[in-house]
């Protein structure tokens, strides 16, 4: 992320990092991400005042700021003139899903069409970041031809899968079945609202709600790109 983006962040007089936040630029737009502060240093404002270094450096640059908000942060987003798009919610497996006939799949092995496809979906440029995640978790980095892709990544204590792009529902959830049997739980995966057919399947497969996230934007009305060819999203730190 560092490599993508900027960061940012307070520290305590022994050194200690209090508060941290990141921007990864994405061309037009960049996210504001990885908005922490530490439990006991909550409430003192670092938040909010690492968020307007951010805005400011971006309003520098001519880039709109978009984020993914938890209900907590949404509030702080908010007085700072983040308007509400669309939402996802965090899914939890923690036992293996079961595995189905995905054969229409194949291995991501050109970008050049899915990068069209992405930058119509997600409304950006972030080649750089698809092509890393690709490199994190190869066997889950897979598309099914003309209709989309995924990707998954590895992490500390959970997988991730996502992004996930398609161009249409039943899409979307064979590529997501194709990814599962490539990843061991457990995982997340981040479902977007609008496509209630896979959160209804991922309920089936023993996926848990674990919390919703809200996409904002600062300065316009909309979030880039259009969300109808997004099902699952990459992370609330990387769009």
């Amino acid at each position: 992320m560092l490599e993508l983006g900027r960061g940012w962040g307070i520290s305590n007089t022994d050194g200690t990092l209090l508060a941290s936040t990141l921007v990864l630029p994405y061309g037009a737009f960049a996210w504001i991400s990885m908005v922490l502060v530490l439990p006991e240093h909550r409430r003192k404002g670092y938040a909010t005042r690492l968020l307007r270094v951010a805005i400011a450096e971006l309003e520098k640059r001519g880039q709109t700021p978009v984020l993914d908000a938890t209900p907590a942060g949404r509030e702080v987003y908010r007085q700072e003139g983040f308007r509400d798009t669309w939402g996802f919610k965090r899914f939890h497996l923690t036992r293996a899903a079961i595995a189905q006939n995905v054969s229409k799949t194949r291995p991501i092995e050109a970008w050049e069409n899915l990068l069209l496809l992405d930058s119509e979906a997600f409304g950006g440029e972030r080649a750089y970041l698809l092509q890393a995640l690709q490199g994190r978790m190869p066997a889950a980095a897979l598309e099914l031809p003309h209709k989309g892709f995924v990707l998954a990544r590895d992490g500390r204590e959970v997988a991730q899968v996502g992004p996930l792009v398609a161009r249409d529902e039943e899409s979307a959830i064979t590529l997501l079945q194709a990814a599962l049997k490539a990843i061991q739980a457990p995982l997340y995966v981040d479902a977007v609202d609008h496509a209630p057919h896979l959160q209804q399947w991922l309920l089936a497969h023993g996926f848990a709600v674990q919390r919703p996230f809200t996409r904002m934007v600062r300065g316009t009305d909309r979030a880039p790109g259009n969300e109808k060819l997004v099902y699952l999203v990459a992370g609330p730190e990387l769009g």
